[in-house]
């Protein structure tokens, strides 16, 4: 149900401090006093941020071609990755950076014009939550087909979890992997189930992909090996699944690290 998103490469620190340390990165920190007054902000909006307050966002329109330039070794990407698609043809292309709880976010048109570029300090960007809350309120069951095992127990599970669900709550979680599923109990939850407008990647829990469901609080969650065969598959029930959120110690971890950068490069 999910798909791998592109990605430019950068998916460690080390590359970021190696850019820094050359001559060609000093040359272009001098024209950037933008990013220069950005840093520091982005860490102290890293330092108090929880995971359950709004996103704080920093806009990046006003910074020249340098200065994104500049932003962009710094940041790097990380290890979760997303597409979310929005009313009226606009897509979010968003990328966690080197430094977890900070990402990058998109917005594109119809013909691919950027709309929108900014950064984002939060666990998970606000156009995901938004995307995920534009799909349909309750799972109808409808008729359910003859033929089938363990498909129809799992949609009145799922359609009474997700009813019951507030935020805050901890997710429920249903491990497809652990019981007997034909082809026809898994073609059944793919056609009830829908396709919902948010796709994550991410690889930092070896490689997992999620997918919203066109039913409101519904994922699927699925992981796989190096080999790309699948380990685990599930489905959860409730808040956007914790494998593409930024953890409460990444803020702080993030927040040292590119403070340190800040400081050594920017001042």
């Amino acid at each position: 149900m999910t798909t791998d998103l592109p990605t430019t490469g950068r998916t460690t620190g080390t590359g970021t401090l190696a850019f820094l340390a050359t001559s060609d990165a000093e040359a272009l920190i001098a024209r950037c006093p933008g990013v220069a007054r950005l840093i520091p902000e982005m860490a102290a909006a890293l330092e108090r941020q929880t995971a359950t307050a709004p996103g704080l966002l920093f806009d990046l329109a006003p910074l020249s071609d340098d200065e994104r330039l500049l932003l962009n070794e710094i940041l790097g990407e990380g290890e979760v990755g997303a597409t979310v698609a929005l009313p009226d043809g606009v897509v979010a292309e968003i990328a966690e950076s080197v430094f977890a709880g900070l990402w990058r976010v998109r917005f594109l048109g119809p013909n691919n014009a950027i709309i929108a570029d900014y950064a984002e300090v939060s666990a998970v960007p606000q156009a995901v939550r938004r995307a995920a809350a534009m799909t349909l309120p309750r799972l109808d069951l409808g008729d359910l087909p003859a033929g089938v095992m363990n498909a129809p127990a799992v949609l009145v599970e799922i359609a009474d979890r997700a009813e019951r669900y507030r935020p805050g709550e901890p997710n429920h979680i249903i491990s497809l992997t652990l019981m007997p599923m034909l082809a026809e109990d898994i073609e059944l939850l793919v056609d009830r189930l829908g396709t919902g407008p948010v796709k994550i990647v991410s690889r930092g829990y070896g490689s997992c992909r999620v997918q919203a469901a066109a039913v409101h609080n519904v994922w699927s969650v699925q992981f796989f090996n190096a080999m790309d065969a699948i380990l685990l598959d599930t489905i959860e029930v409730g808040d956007v699944p914790a494998a593409a959120q930024a953890a409460v110690e990444d803020f702080h971890d993030s927040a040292i690290r590119l403070r340190e950068i800040g400081e050594a490069y920017f001042q």
